[in-house]
């Protein structure tokens, strides 16, 4: 068998090729929307245009584009770490699909969805970060510990104007709010717009680092965001932040 009908290739060669693929897009789908993404897609480029060459039996070209390569390889593992580990860690960390809601997860949701309407009809400025998988011990550090039963009152009392621990994001493990007035990474993506504050690319830059899932409530406008797996999603409302969480809890 022959590809684009001088090509040589055998089961073998397409098995490979099938493999290299899936785990490209994999990888690829984990770091989408980071800083790494640019430079990964000029990864795969001269990947693809190496192995043409090679299959060409292109040697002075080949060995150019496999040196060059190479050298993108070490300096894309080198200066892209922490996406890279943390892209691997949501493979390692993914779970089985619950096709129902346990009982206290519903109340979870409830409360807050309650909290967020209410401080969106109020125009009280909020970050609610829901620790998933991965673990967010160092953000939970940098903040004051609560460790109470997750309260919709509760929650609108932390995010009241002028109070001690408003100004930060509040983390939400389970059924409890762990810590409050918690300090989020910033999202550096060139692509956000400028008119989000620090509150969505704090929102956004966290979603970036983590599997977590983090509500933003804008004070100017009073509207509802959230950010999740390197993607910011804005102005929606309730129904479909109650049913974004109970999709997301079901993983």
């Amino acid at each position: 068998m022959k590809l684009f009908g001088f090509l040589p290739i055998g089961v073998k060669d397409i098995f490979d090729i099938i493999l290299v693929a899936t785990l490209l897009y994999y990888f690829f789908k984990f770091i989408k929307g980071t800083k790494a993404t640019p430079i990964f897609v000029g990864l795969t480029v001269f990947f693809i245009i190496s192995f043409v060459a090679r299959w060409l039996d292109l040697k002075a070209f080949s060995w150019i584009m496999s040196s060059i390569l190479a050298v993108w390889v070490v300096a894309f593992v080198i200066v892209f770490q922490p996406e890279i580990r943390n892209a691997l860690a949501r493979i390692g960390r993914q779970r089985p699909i619950k096709f129902f809601l346990k009982v206290e997860e519903t109340q979870v949701i409830e409360e807050i969805v309650d909290a967020v309407r209410k401080m969106a009809e109020s125009k009280i400025g909020a970050l609610i970060l829901i620790q998933r998988g991965i673990g967010l011990k160092d953000i939970i550090d940098t903040g004051v510990r609560i460790d109470a039963r997750v309260n919709s009152s509760l929650l609108r009392t932390i995010f009241f104007p002028d109070t001690v621990l408003h100004d930060g994001a509040v983390v939400i493990n389970g059924d409890t709010i762990v810590a409050a007035a918690c300090v989020l990474p910033l999202s550096e993506n060139p692509t956000l717009s400028g008119r989000y504050g620090l509150r969505h690319r704090a929102a956004l830059g966290i979603a970036e680092q983590s599997d977590a899932f983090c509500i933003v409530v804008s004070e100017e406008t009073g509207t509802i965001s959230f950010a999740y797996k390197s993607k910011l999603v804005t102005k929606i409302d309730v129904t479909i932040l109650r049913r974004t969480m109970e999709s997301i809890f079901k993983e």
